[in-house]
């Protein structure tokens, strides 16, 4: 009596694999083989944006330092921070740095909010700099890869441009002058730079429409540019056959 109480559970489990309930969430085994394995990362919802198989060499810490990853959950990072700091400013020259600075005094963790994702942008830069480094150094932009180091550039420069738009948000002093000098070296530019220029303004010096077309490109137009690239960026990836290994 007390062996068949024992051996109670393990029938259940064994009915309740057979029900149409259980396949439906667990359609193959336990992975105890390649094909199973295989299984599981092609039918599964998320893990088949992932290859079935990279090279063991290839996903060594020290030879990819985590940093492509690093730089996609620092991006995730400052959206959401980027969300919630959205909740308790406005972009107008009137409250915009006043805003701020009840964001650093008078709202719970606003400081540690508005220093996440500040630092969190720089700490991106650095990282999917170091990641386009370590990538040229390796040679996994050569073939069959050199499509997707195009789309690594573009999301360098979508990395920055992110950064400097985003700089000119507090509307204080350093701001002002940053973006001044920043759109200046752009009017610089051979053939459209003063087209340029006035287009990121909005007119002919730093202002209200300056503000709100920074605040703009920051919070919508480059955030879903970046994601549309990082997603390109990911499935070129496995199409190219995964993680590069050591030459």
């Amino acid at each position: 009596m007390a062996t068949r109480m024992a051996d109670m559970p393990q029938r259940l489990y064994d009915r309740l694999r057979q029900t149409n309930v259980w396949k439906s969430f667990f359609r193959t085994g336990y992975p105890d083989n390649r094909r199973d394995r295989n299984l599981i990362m092609v039918e599964n919802t998320f893990l088949h944006l992932h290859p079935a198989q990279v090279r063991r060499s290839g996903i060594r810490t020290t030879y990819t330092f985590c940093l492509g990853g690093i730089s996609f959950f620092l991006f995730l990072v400052l959206t959401v921070t980027g969300v919630l700091l959205m909740f308790y400013y406005v972009p107008s020259v009137e409250r915009a740095y006043s805003d701020i600075q009840a964001l650093e005094t008078s709202t719970t963790f606003g400081m540690l909010l508005r220093n996440m994702h500040r630092w969190g942008a720089h700490a991106m830069v650095i990282t999917v700099f170091l990641h386009m480094a370590r990538v040229f150094y390796t040679g996994s932009y050569k073939p069959p890869r050199e499509f997707n180091w195009v789309i690594g550039v573009v999301l360098l420069v979508l990395t920055l441009l992110m950064s400097f738009t985003g700089y000119l948000l507090p509307w204080d002093q350093l701001a002002l002058w940053a973006i001044t000098v920043g759109t200046n070296m752009v009017g610089s530019a051979p053939f459209l730079g003063k087209q340029v220029r006035f287009l990121l303004l909005g007119g002919a010096e730093v202002g209200p429409n300056a503000l709100i077309r920074f605040y703009t490109l920051h919070v919508i137009a480059l955030p879903l540019l970046a994601a549309t690239f990082m997603a390109v960026h990911f499935y070129r990836i496995r199409r190219d056959g995964g993680i590069s290994g050591p030459l």
